[in-house]
């Protein structure tokens, strides 16, 4: 068009008047180029194109479409090139461009057909109808428009006149895959079930070894409820092509409607074994097939086929090194999942979580050096994060050195800005310094004058009891609803006997966040108990044991402690009994029965003996 265009603006330039006065003027030697009113906006139009499609200079050809539509507003090819710009970009003016063009001409097959594309580009299917009947006028031999004719058709609900059209189609262009599958459904969604199955079979018949025409008829067979004939169709196109993603998704459907659940995941196999189905795709179904734990332990080796494969297709993919680890250990192979994990410590970037694995797994596996070795050594990968310091911390508690512990818990602190993790620090502190006074009471009460364990506490007991409350006090100021802190804060005090109001308070709060937890519960009530709140003490206490599921020798032993206070002796003598065989101390029990031989009930027996451990 652009040459045919220029061909015929330069038969209409006038010849140059070489009869100019003062020819020694060079300026006026220069031949006038005289353009006549009715070609003015061919001849920004001619311009515009060499600037658009020659030069690629879009910025410069738009302003001289619009300088020729400023010149004539009814330019057609003006109006078709801007309209083809920027239907890429703004369809509704590329709409109303089009429309204009070809109100100029309405022969136009260019002019009408974008008109039509546009016109269904934005949705305006009842616009598009009429023009693409025009187009199909035009031209009977364009497979497009019959496509674009059926499905619009299709979309107005009129599948019988959408199933005509491409009826006609295939007299005139001959069968087009993607025509022949809509004709399909359309005689699938009108009840011509056996029709389309007709169709398919001649498909099948004129290209016997064509896999796609198998997959055609297998999944009309599908539709139309023949499972059997699907099945041994289906089977026949995998056979022919097996790597054949469309196919082998088609087969799974199916497997999966017919509950067949090995040949589903046989399938799968070989679906996971393509490189052109994506991963993510993969490891969302494999994800699926393990989320159902009934399932995942009945078809456990079939699942694990398709994670190993993933493993091996992916092997650096952190969510298929993550998934395949969780197999391992849903399997219950921990070594291998350390080992596993092991294997992908010197990843790169290094990957934390990696290095959590193997020392929550290295703990389960109660290996103490091998945790404290990766600890070390995950600290040394990422020394600014505080949960490593965190997990060092718990280990140097483990291991009986508090003081180091307390340092690790102090570095922690410095490397997170985070106020909850922070008051979770502030918590574990207190509670290693609560463990430096319980070591050093227990050593007094031996008569150890100086601690000579390992890793000796040098801070003497009611120091570490007032660095243990100051350090719950910075946890609760950071974070007041720290449920653990509040009760072992409340605990301590009540060991001690002192401010058992302010415990009360802290003790009830923890209950409220923490519902149904047997030792706060225990907690609450001991409190209660010293107060002299029997009968809430005992309500309480009913309900801690009533929750508790691993037979806590602590609980019985204060319930029976509580129920010697009400009178209830027998009762009391059995609970301090079941403690004992629950692992209470032989000596705190038998103190509480002696006591209760020669002595009447309902005072409160802590009160009699030196110190209630």
């Amino acid at each position: 068009m652009f040459l045919v265009l220029m061909g015929l603006l330069v038969g209409f330039i006038p010849p140059i008047n070489a009869q100019t006065e003062g020819e020694n003027d060079p300026e006026k030697k220069k031949p006038r180029l005289e353009i006549p009113d009715s070609l003015r906006a061919t001849y920004k139009f001619t311009d515009a194109l060499k600037r658009y499609h020659i030069h690629q200079d879009t910025l410069g050809a738009m302003k001289l479409f619009e300088e020729a539509l400023q010149i004539d507003s009814t330019h057609s090819p003006t109006l078709y090139q801007m309209a083809s710009h920027y239907l890429r970009e703004d369809v509704k003016r590329a709409n109303s461009l089009a429309g204009k063009a070809y109100e100029q001409d309405t022969t136009s097959r260019w002019y009408t057909a974008l008109y039509a594309q546009s016109s269904v580009i934005m949705g305006d299917y009842e616009k598009a109808l009429p023009l693409y009947r025009r187009l199909l006028e035009m031209d009977k031999t364009n497979p497009d428009t019959y496509r674009v004719l059926a499905l619009l058709y299709q979309q107005r609900q009129q599948p019988y006149s959408a199933i005509s059209v491409l009826d006609s189609a295939e007299m005139r262009v001959g069968k087009y895959d993607e025509m022949t599958a809509l004709k399909r459904r359309l005689l699938i969604t009108t009840g011509q079930t056996e029709r389309a199955i007709k169709e398919a079979l001649e498909q099948v018949e004129e290209a016997p070894y064509e896999p796609k025409n198998l997959l055609a008829l297998g999944q009309t067979y599908m539709v139309a409820g023949k499972d059997s004939l699907a099945d041994e169709t289906l089977k026949r196109a995998i056979e022919m092509d097996s790597t054949n993603i469309e196919t082998l998704m088609t087969y799974a459907d199916l497997a999966t409607h017919r509950k067949d659940m090995t040949s589903y995941l046989k399938t799968m196999r070989m679906l996971f074994a393509q490189d052109s189905y994506p991963m993510e795709k993969k490891l969302e179904i494999a994800k699926m097939l393990m989320k159902d734990h009934k399932f995942y332990g009945r078809y456990f080796y079939d699942i694990g086929a398709l994670v190993s494969t993933l493993m091996i297709k992916y092997p650096t993919q952190k969510q298929v090194i993550d998934l395949y680890g969780e197999h391992l250990l849903a399997g219950g192979d921990v070594k291998m999942a350390v080992r596993h994990f092991k294997l992908h410590l010197k990843d790169e970037p290094p990957q934390l979580d990696y290095y959590m694995a193997v020392i929550d797994m290295e703990e389960y596996l109660k290996n103490a050096d091998s945790v404290d070795y990766y600890v070390t050594r995950a600290a040394e990968v990422f020394p600014d994060d505080p949960k490593l310091y965190i997990r060092k911390a718990n280990r140097q508690y483990v291991k009986g050195d508090l003081d180091a512990t307390v340092e690790s818990f102090k570095h922690a602190l410095s490397l997170t800005s985070d106020s909850l993790m922070q008051g979770e620090i502030w918590g574990y502190i207190g509670d290693t310094y609560h463990a430096m006074a319980e070591r050093r009471i227990t050593q007094l009460k031996a008569k150890i004058k100086r601690d000579t364990s390992a890793y000796p506490v040098k801070l003497k007991p009611q120091k570490a009891q007032e660095l243990c409350y100051a350090a719950y006090d910075n946890a609760l100021r950071l974070n007041g609803d720290n449920a653990m802190v509040l009760n072992n804060y409340a605990y301590f005090l009540s060991e001690e006997e002192r401010d058992l109001g302010k415990a009360l308070e802290m003790s009830s709060k923890a209950i409220k966040l923490t519902q149904n937890n047997p030792t706060f519960l225990d907690t609450h009530a001991w409190i209660l108990y010293l107060l002299d709140r029997k009968e809430e003490a005992r309500t309480f206490m009913r309900q801690a044991l009533s929750l508790d599921s691993e037979g806590n020798a602590t609980l019985m032993l204060h319930y029976g402690d509580i129920l010697f206070s009400l009178g209830e002796k027998f009762m009391a003598e059995t609970y301090w009994k079941k403690a004992l065989d629950a692992g209470a101390e032989k000596a705190e029990v038998e103190r509480r029965l002696e006591y209760s031989k020669t002595n009447a009930s309902g005072v409160k027996i802590h009160n009699v003996e030196s110190k209630r451990e």
